[in-house]
């Protein structure tokens, strides 16, 4: 069988045309990627939340240490 280099000529594939694909699409980057992008900024933005939560929390403590310390 004949193989063709061009990924959108479907010449020895067995069967129809193939979906044309954008070059994004070819790099792996197709609109599939955006929804995990959005997946991961909204994991990350919950995870940087708890840390500010946490470290605010910290510094609470600490403040709360230092006023009992010199009283």
């Amino acid at each position: 069988m004949t193989d063709s280099k061009n990924i959108n000529n479907p010449v020895g594939q067995g069967g129809g045309q193939r979906k044309k694909l954008s070059r994004a699409e070819r790099q792996n980057n197709g609109p599939h990627r955006n929804l995990d992008r959005q997946g991961a900024a909204a994991q990350k933005a919950e995870l940087v939340r708890k840390m500010r939560e946490k470290a605010r929390a910290a510094e609470a403590a600490r403040q709360a240490s230092d006023e009992t310390a010199q009283s």
